[in-house]
């Protein structure tokens, strides 16, 4: 991944989308800390892509169909009144 200053970044924006398009993902960095990211169309769909829904995530978890809870039947402690 290629990295660009976030000056350079806006200077040559068309540039940037281009090699996000033909190299792959383009990091954006500010002060020497990364930033952003720009992806190409493709990418990002493909990521977006597998995302389920927040039902469809809860659901596809392990089933606890036969699943059971042994009571423990006893009274308790004994106690003086």
């Amino acid at each position: 991944m290629a990295n660009w200053q976030i000056k350079d970044a806006k200077n040559r924006f068309s540039e940037l989308v281009e090699d996000a398009n033909v190299k792959g993902p383009q990091v954006i960095t500010r002060h020497g800390t990364e930033r952003a990211v720009v992806l190409s169309i493709e990418e990002y769909r493909s990521l977006v892509a597998h995302k389920p829904d927040f039902k469809a995530y809860l659901l596809s978890g392990p089933k606890f169909d036969d699943f059971e809870i042994k009571r423990d039947r006893s009274t308790g402690r004994t106690i003086r009144l």
